[in-house]
């Protein structure tokens, strides 16, 4: 049985009554319009939509996503989770990419210091170190971007390129939801963009330390995270 964590409004500190709901149709419909467009159009809709409302959650596994964004609407916000179990590597790769694009970049860190919860309880530490952070980083806005893909696991395959983030209270745009992995790795190709040191080690997915390892022949760009274990997502796109 597949594992999850999900939060409500009232549990990240979203008053239900305050959200104001967009017009889910419209929504639906923008996300079908975007199927065949590039994922600039879609950067710039958000952005024309939103303006400073808008703000990119980047894992940092990639630059794809900001080089993007980057290229379009140079001044929105880059939010990065330091759940302080990143690998070294992926530290050292979040410099060089703010670096080489000037991000206006804001590191978000958990209140609690370092311990074994997630050795005890992996879905408490996600809330923790992902899902309250998350939380902070959102406060204000209006609409944010991922770079979630449809063909990372069977889990995103129905991943909409636009949607209404419930429990957030706030709209999700997913600009290369209906990228490939081949389609990644020809951009990074023909755009000469910096790759993450573990990616050529076998870290299809790069997250915490604890929790990632390489992922072996024939599985999902996904497996090496928290494998061994009934779960699968963190709880940020739930």
């Amino acid at each position: 049985m597949r594992h999850v964590t999900t939060a409500t409004p009232v549990e990240i500190g979203i008053d239900p009554a305050s959200v104001e709901l967009p017009d889910i149709d419209d929504l639906n419909e923008t996300s079908r319009r975007f199927e065949t467009r590039p994922a600039s159009a879609i950067v710039a809709w958000a952005y024309d939509t939103y303006g400073s409302g808008l703000v990119l959650a980047a894992s940092f596994q990639d630059c794809v996503l900001i080089d993007i964004v980057y290229k379009t609407v140079p001044d929105v916000e880059v939010a990065f989770l330091d759940t302080q179990y990143h690998f070294a590597e992926t530290l050292w790769y979040v410099e060089q990419v703010k670096a080489r694009y000037g991000l206006n970049l804001n590191v978000i860190r958990p209140e609690r210091a370092p311990d074994d919860l997630w050795h005890n309880d992996p879905d408490a530490c996600c809330r923790v170190r992902k899902v309250e952070p998350m939380k902070r980083a959102l406060a204000g806005k209006a609409a944010w971007m991922s770079g979630l893909r449809r063909a990372e696991s069977p889990a995103r395959a129905a991943t909409p390129l636009v949607s209404f983030d419930a429990s957030r209270g706030l709209v999700k745009v997913n600009p290369i939801a209906t990228w490939s992995d081949a389609d990644v790795a020809g951009y990074v190709k023909d755009h000469d963009l910096p790759v993450h040191p573990l990616s050529e080690r076998g870290y299809d997915s790069i997250g915490c330390w604890p929790c990632t390892r390489p992922v072996g022949d024939g599985e999902d760009v996904r497996a090496g995270r928290w494998a061994g274990l009934d779960k699968t997502e963190c709880g940020l796109h739930l």
